[in-house]
């Protein structure tokens, strides 16, 4: 893990332990825990941090199954013109109509 603290990285160990009734190797049991990392660094930490949709403030059905679907549909919009940095990508496409058409391939 890297702690950043004024400009100076500090880098530390964790040790976990995992107490498991899996009939894998150690290596297969890591995959599978960073793969579950992997899914939750790509799709729900940008969707709750960067879209902000912990903080929405829609509570009426069918509004918020509605917005899941939007925000959804950026994401794959963004990774599919090959953005890497999803905050990035939503400032450039909040910039105006002109970016989204180009981004649907409306010119």
């Amino acid at each position: 893990m890297r702690v950043f603290t004024h400009n100076v990285i500090e880098v530390t160990n964790e040790t976990r332990y995992y107490i498991s009734s899996l009939n894998e190797t150690a290596q297969e049991i890591a995959e599978r825990i960073r793969g579950y990392w992997g899914v939750e660094n790509k799709v729900h930490y940008v969707r709750d941090v960067t879209q902000a949709e912990d903080a929405s403030r829609i509570r009426t059905t069918p509004l918020p199954q509605i917005f899941t679907l939007s925000r959804n549909f950026s994401l794959n919009l963004y990774r599919d013109n090959m953005f890497k940095n999803m905050a990035q990508a939503q400032r450039l496409c909040s910039f105006g109509l002109d970016t989204l058409k180009r981004l649907f391939r409306m010119k």
